[in-house]
């Protein structure tokens, strides 16, 4: 995974989706706000790529920007398309696939 920790500037519109760009066969991430109370992230999972069955000990909301993902939550396999968004819940194993070549803002609170 190709990760870039420039964070995103701040007081203007932006285009979430153009923070991170795609890379052939490679999940690339940038985050964007890394604070005690929390972290966002932008991400770009090329076709067929993902992020193996993981915990995570706080809540955790994935927002879909482009593309469709499987995002698998204690076994159970959701899928989002753009403009849709799922919670993942604190401790609990889930895992994320590129059903397409998908972006998605993954805002994780840790308060």
């Amino acid at each position: 995974m190709t990760h870039d920790s420039n964070a995103a500037p701040s007081s203007e519109v932006l285009d979430a989706a153009a923070l991170v760009d795609y890379q052939d066969g490679s999940v690339v991430s940038r985050t964007l706000v890394d604070k005690k109370a929390g972290t966002v992230t932008a991400f770009a999972f090329a076709g067929g790529q993902g992020l193996s069955e993981h915990t995570a000990p706080f809540d955790a909301m994935v927002h879909v920007l482009e593309g469709e993902a499987e995002i698998t939550i204690s076994g159970t396999p959701l899928r989002a398309k753009a403009g849709r968004m799922v919670i993942m819940p604190a401790n609990e194993p889930h895992a994320l696939r590129a059903v397409s070549p998908f972006k998605m803002l993954l805002i994780m609170i840790r308060e």
